[in-house]
């Protein structure tokens, strides 16, 4: 694992872990201000209509940040510090924050189609448990089945767990950062602009 901790080791993955459940159900939102009128309120205001998932998006990723720093907060607690101090915890929430952000994207995009709760929540979770579990969160590749581990080499949780990782364990290795964070920030260019396609053509008159 290279390290001589596993708690130091697990702690991005719960970070992961955290933001992942939390992003995945901002659709939620979307499709409970359908049900009670309020998305119609919006809808008629004086403000443009792909400014609405763009701000479910970003207030998904602030409540990720603070629900990340709780993480950071409690595992400094149990003894676990950051190879690269106070600069590397910001780096981590930051692509914490864009994991979340990237997140809520494919779930408002799911809820700008899917009129019950019911039906986004088991979308949502069906997609939500083998991301995890197919990733490095919890357990290093090179410990994994072959078959597993080239699964979990493209998975989006692994290019999010792995900055986090390698500032909290290693320090500043750009070289085994620099692609997770290209991968993180295009998905979230990516989500951006698929959430915000789909509600204006869910939401056309």
């Amino acid at each position: 694992m290279g390290t001589g901790s596993y708690l130091a080791f697990m702690t991005p993955g719960i970070i992961l872990m955290t933001v992942l459940f939390g992003g995945v159900f901002a659709g939620m939102s979307i499709v409970w201000d359908r049900r009670i009128g309020y998305l119609e309120k919006l809808l008629a205001a004086p403000i443009s209509r792909a400014a609405i998932p763009l701000g479910k998006m970003v207030a998904s990723a602030v409540q990720g940040g603070f629900q990340g720093l709780l993480i950071v907060l409690i595992a400094w607690g149990l003894g676990v510090r950051f190879a690269t101090g106070l600069p590397g915890v910001i780096f981590a929430l930051g692509v914490a924050m864009t994991f979340s952000f990237t997140l809520s994207g494919f779930s408002l995009a799911l809820a700008s189609q899917i009129k019950t709760q019911e039906t986004l929540m088991a979308l949502v979770n069906f997609f939500t448990m083998p991301l995890m579990f197919t990733s490095n969160a919890l357990f290093p590749k090179e410990a994994m089945p072959h078959w597993l581990a080239t699964i979990a080499q493209i998975n989006p949780v692994t290019h999010a767990v792995t900055p986090i990782r390698e500032v909290l364990l290693f320090g500043w290795n750009w070289s085994s950062i620099w692609v997770s964070l290209v991968v993180i920030g295009g998905l979230a260019l990516l989500m951006t602009i698929v959430a915000g396609q789909s509600f204006l053509r869910a939401t056309v008159e």
